[in-house]
């Protein structure tokens, strides 16, 4: 079966090519070939995800010095890796959507014609794995067995991406198999380190290349990596796939996906809830997504914290699933005492750490991480660290990846192929001022603007001046495969197919409002049960509220504050709606429909009139 083509090839050069391939998908077994030759890795390894194999790939890397074995009391069967310091995060710069019309990737994305592209890729990718081992990973996102289970493949020269791969999704012989069994479309994820090894060449730690390529192909479904090794750049089945090509895929079939958490809330009576949200970095996403609540008799379970598909049920009911494995959480300010469920999940080990800070005794530390700093600690780039040190011990976007099922408050829905039926949607931002703490939009129309223009100020974590506005419609401003008026159009779009009695409600928070004294008006955390407790009575038309230009906000009385130290009148205070703020507010919107040009929704363009003429 396709025989060698004359290439010498390492290992390979001796035998055809394809001959012990454990699949006999045409289409794959084409696209492979083709890789290697274009490639030309020493060997072809077709990943099985068996706990053998992974104990096998784990102990080489332990041996190349990319992963560090942890203390197994500590972290059990658990690994810290440390990357090149050129090698530390999303490359949104070098992060590309190739549609075949350039109006289609829109505003927001960077774009170069496909065949251009193709032929820049091709040239880069040319030996990439020379002196390496290529791995053939099959991964379905989601369930195997739902109704219209979404394969990839993703070729790469890491075994630090299959090991990571394996945490955050289903892969290997029974996923390969059902592709096989039923001749199914995959999207071909392609990536490769872009280190080739000559002979005799002694690799490092941490291969990468200072050239670095995240492309998708949208029309193709198919995406090319290039010369990062590291978290979202590398494991394309998570914001590549997950995000920018499922939401064209969606876009065409008519779901969405999105950049959002799923959590059960169980009332005192008994009755379920299901809620997506979706929030921008660095706004308690994932604080969110494993909620301890503080008020009595309620239950917070969750299904996932990052990426949410959604589609409508046979009764016009929007469902969703989590399509992820794991979690690959941002480690500061995950702590004992910000999020313990997230702590006593990866306490219970087979996580992968990376650029996290060492202990002396075996272990992991990131800041955030324990009240008490310890005294002496080996930063992620491997120096002497005190508290006395200038610089944070762990990288600011440090990782942990961690199975999903290690988390005890995991909903049993989690492993229903068809999904929850959600009640709310979330939005929820970062701004000082202006957005009250919680707002019940006026309607879906009403909603989706509320997404559309959702903000955070910037703050030191990012280049640039602190405290600008940025706008980051439903948390997706990095993840839109298409042009963002079009994604606009496609949610108002969408719920043309909806039962309007069964779409979920929606809702804008924002947990960092301040006080006139300038501290927090609402203390966080697990206090936002409280207001989660809220947005659920509203749906059962139990609890207050009062009308406002921008929508309906909580009474004083209407937020349950029973051991809370807060007053109803600072309840007020954190839902005040400033009519200057929002003079301010209004323009700051329209300069950022602006950028849209004629792909802004008419229904959005209506919503801000309205708007306007309310607060006139």
């Amino acid at each position: 079966m396709n025989p060698r083509k004359g290439t010498t090839m390492g290992d390979l050069a001796q035998k055809p090519l394809l001959d012990e391939a454990p699949t006999t998908h045409a289409g794959l077994l084409a696209w492979v070939e083709e890789v290697a030759e274009l490639t030309q890795p020493d060997r072809i390894y077709w990943v099985d995800g068996s706990e053998e194999e992974n104990t096998r790939l784990t102990d080489e890397l332990v041996a190349a010095g990319t992963l560090t074995r942890l203390n197994q009391d500590l972290f059990p069967n658990s690994f810290a890796a440390f990357s090149d310091p050129a090698d530390v995060a999303r490359v949104e710069e070098q992060t590309f959507i190739c549609s075949e019309n350039k109006r289609d990737a829109g505003f927001t994305n960077n774009w170069m014609a496909p065949t251009e592209m193709k032929e820049k890729l091709r040239g880069l990718f040319a030996g990439s794995m020379r002196g390496r081992t290529m791995y053939v990973i099959p991964f379905v996102m989601g369930h195997l067995d739902a109704e219209d289970p979404k394969f990839g493949v993703e070729i790469t020269d890491s075994a630090y991406v299959v090991a990571s791969m394996r945490i955050m999704a289903r892969i290997g012989t029974d996923v390969l198999n059902r592709i096989t069994e039923t001749n199914a479309f995959f999207v071909p994820a392609l990536h490769s380190l872009g280190a080739p090894l000559e002979q005799g060449q002694a690799d490092v730690p941490w291969p990468c290349n200072p050239d670095k390529w995240i492309v998708h192909f949208p029309e193709e479904r198919s995406i090319w990596s290039f010369g990062s090794g590291y978290g979202g750049n590398a494991l394309l089945g998570k914001k590549c796939y997950a995000l920018r090509i499922a939401s064209v895929m969606a876009r065409d079939e008519g779901w969405l996906a999105e950049h959002m958490l799923i959590l059960k809330l169980t009332s005192p009576e008994q009755k379920t809830y299901y809620v997506s949200a979706a929030f921008p970095s660095a706004c308690g996403k994932t604080n969110l997504a494993l909620l301890d609540p503080t008020i009595s008799g309620w239950k917070v379970e969750t299904l996932g914290d990052d990426i949410t598909w959604m589609r409508f049920g046979k009764e016009g009911e929007l469902r969703a699933v989590n399509p992820e494995a794991g979690l690959f959480g941002v480690a500061p300010g995950t702590g004992w005492g910000t999020n313990p469920n997230a702590m006593r999940a990866i306490a219970k080990g087979n996580s992968i750490f990376t650029n996290v800070a060492m202990t002396d005794d075996g272990g992991v530390w990131w800041e955030g991480m324990t009240e008490e700093t310890p005294a002496h600690l080996t930063d992620w780039q491997g120096n002497s660290w005190t508290p006395d040190s200038d610089k944070p011990a762990a990288h600011p976007n440090s990782r942990f990846c961690t199975p999903i099922d290690q988390i005890d408050m995991l909903a049993e829905e989690y492993n229903s192929p068809e999904g929850v039926e959600l009640s709310a949607i979330l939005f929820g931002g970062r701004r000082k001022t202006t957005i009250p703490l919680v707002t019940e939009a006026r309607s879906w129309s009403n909603g989706i603007f509320m997404g559309s223009t959702l903000s955070s100020e910037t703050t030191a974590a990012a280049a640039g001046a602190v405290g600008v506005v940025r706008r980051d419609p439903m948390a997706m401003l990095p993840f839109i495969g298409y042009d963002a008026g079009d994604y606009l159009n496609h949610w108002v779009n969408l719920s043309a197919k909806a039962n309007p009695e069964r779409l979920p409600k929606i809702f804008l928070v924002n947990w960092f409002r301040r006080n006139s004294e300038g501290g927090f008006a609402w203390p966080g955390f697990g206090d936002n049960a409280r207001v989660l407790k809220w947005a659920i009575e509203r749906l059962e038309g139990k609890a207050d509220a009062v009308e406002t230009p921008i929508g309906f906000v909580p009474t004083g009385e209407a937020i349950d504050l029973e051991g809370l130290d807060m007053t109803p009148a600072q309840v007020e205070e954190a839902v005040k709606v400033d009519p200057a703020e929002w003079a301010t507010e209004l323009a700051s919107i329209e300069e950022w429909f602006d950028n849209f040009g004629g792909s802004l929704p008419q229904a959005l363009q209506s919503e801000l009139s309205g708007l306007k003429s309310r607060l006139a």
